[in-house]
């Protein structure tokens, strides 16, 4: 298994990064190639601007069909196009990072905005009567599997569902099902850390005994059963889910997962 890391936090001796480091052992270990992307200590430019298409760049910039147009002549900046390099070439991407305001930090944002241009990460395949793109369990990046290794500073309690933090199923729904199964990556169900501001040394063990023990189960974790968009489950092209797919009662993010 060809595994690459994306990292994010700004301390090297935070859990974050005792976790990020325990992922590679473990999986170097057990045989597997590990790549990893430090974004602090790459000093990731986490903006988009004109600078990233280059000549392709255009006035006023056009975000969307200017990263297709330099995706296509190969005119990414370097930075860019090697950390997709990186995602072609992997078999599973952990996301390690801390929640901060309800998502994941900037830089890591600033990653996805950057990295997952037109034509490489959307804005591929057929649109027809039948079809809308190859996007939602199709795509560029289709066939890898990802897992979110997020650390939580409040109780697990206030991320339940009638928790005061909402449910955390639907705070990473933005990122597992728009960010990630939108260019066709699986979503392995996440490992979630809460309370991480009162952890002491004397709980890390435990910690990362399960964390070790997520790792060396990641080939056979099954997915998160989202709902391919081109298979029959919904009306193209107003992609509303069709009538009685769902579980009853089931409504919000959860109709787009099937069972």
């Amino acid at each position: 298994m060809k595994t690459l890391i994306v990292y994010a936090h700004p301390e090297p001796n935070s859990l974050n990064g005792s976790l990020k480091d325990l992922a590679v052992s473990s999986l170097e270990t057990a045989g597997h190639e590990v790549r990893v992307s430090d974004l602090y200590a790459m000093n990731w430019k986490a903006v988009v601007d004109a600078a990233d298409y280059g000549p392709d760049a255009s006035s006023p910039l056009k975000v969307a069909l200017d990263s297709g147009r330099a995706f296509d002549a190969g005119t990414l900046t370097p930075d860019v196009l090697a950390e997709q390099e990186k995602l072609l070439w992997a078999d599973t991407i952990i996301f390690q990072f801390p929640l901060w305001w309800y998502t994941m930090p900037a830089i890591l944002k600033g990653w996805v905005d950057r990295v997952f241009t037109y034509h490489f990460a959307y804005g591929v395949g057929e649109h027809s009567d039948t079809r809308y793109g190859e996007r939602f369990g199709e795509g560029t990046l289709a066939g890898r599997k990802a897992l979110l290794s997020v650390t939580a500073g409040g109780p697990e309690s206030h991320y339940a569902a009638r928790g005061i933090n909402g449910p955390i199923d639907d705070l990473l729904f933005p990122i597992h099902h728009g960010i990630l199964y939108y260019p066709g990556i699986e979503v392995l169900p996440p490992f979630v850390l809460y309370g991480t501001d009162r952890m002491t040394s004397e709980d890390y063990p435990d910690v990362a005994k399960a964390w070790e023990q997520r790792l060396l189960t990641l080939e056979s974790t099954e997915p998160i059963a989202f709902r391919p968009q081109n298979f029959g489950d919904y009306e193209i092209p107003s992609l509303h889910l069709k009538e009685g797919l769902e579980p009853a009662g089931r409504t919000g993010f959860g109709l787009h997962v099937r069972g």
